[in-house]
């Protein structure tokens, strides 16, 4: 399959939407290991794409959030503002490339004259990359595309979301506890959306001794743009594995503000 370019989007042709379906629901069926074969050289194919557009990114933060956000919402304001602040201090902007929360980063980023770069997924019911996209790539494999995330940002940033969401925030989370990244900052932007959440990791995984006190240090959550930028650059002049930015504490408790527009 001949990928075709569209500016600076590695697009694909009919692509197949269902290829991770393909990979992980075929092991009983026959011939389903030589299908598997040539699969392996369509995932290298993929991981070089994304290694040969992205290979000369600068510092690059990526932001996660809702498809389902929409413009009128807050928490798309909050993206927007938080793309346009990152821009301005010299990050590209890194999202899945979507709508909603991701196209509201993008968009702040292309905005404010940054780079903005999209890591779309091929789905049977997500559309194209969004229009403020600047960079953009669409995989067929979810794996791929997550190492793409974590290999060429300094950060995660976390605006409210749902499953997909979630599971980029506790994959980030898990390989900052592991230590498998090193200086990456896991930012949680928005407490009203986020408190629940918190305090059930504190009150359940801490109590139940499934996670350690110093675990609650591995991410930070706030309603303010400017602590996002402070956390993030002090992550990186500390230059400690999985410090969270010098080791400061997130505020896991107290009064409750909501996302303002």
């Amino acid at each position: 399959m001949t990928p075709s370019r569209t500016g600076h989007r590695l697009l694909r042709e009919q692509g197949d939407p269902n290829a991770d379906r393909g990979l992980l629901d075929e092991t009983r069926r026959t011939g389903a290991s030589v299908a598997d074969l040539w699969r392996v050289l369509r995932i290298q194919s993929e991981f070089i794409e994304g290694f040969g557009l992205l290979a000369e990114l600068p510092r690059a933060v990526s932001v996660f959030g809702s498809a389902r956000t929409r413009p009128d919402h807050p928490h798309y304001e909050a993206g927007v503002r938080i793309g346009a602040a990152l821009a301005r201090a010299g990050y590209a902007v890194i999202t899945g490339g979507g709508p909603g929360a991701m196209e509201a980063a993008n968009r702040g980023a292309h905005e404010a004259g940054g780079l903005s770069v999209g890591l779309g997924i091929e789905l049977p019911f997500e559309q194209e990359l969004n229009e403020w996209v600047d960079v953009g790539i669409s995989f067929r494999y979810f794996f791929v595309r997550k190492t793409m995330f974590v290999k060429y940002a300094q950060a995660f940033v976390i605006l409210p979301g749902g499953f997909g969401t979630l599971d980029e925030l506790f994959e980030a989370l898990t390989l900052v506890q592991t230590r498998k990244v090193t200086r990456f900052p896991v930012i949680l932007f928005g407490t009203a959306y986020w408190s629940g959440l918190v305090e059930w990791i504190r009150a359940t995984l801490l109590e139940a001794g499934t996670i350690s006190s110093g675990d609650l240090d591995l991410f930070t959550v706030t309603d303010d743009v400017d602590e996002v930028l402070a956390r993030i650059r002090a992550s990186e002049a500390a230059g400690t594995p999985g410090d969270n930015g010098g080791g400061m504490r997130a505020p896991l408790s107290g009064p409750v503000e909501p996302v303002e527009a």
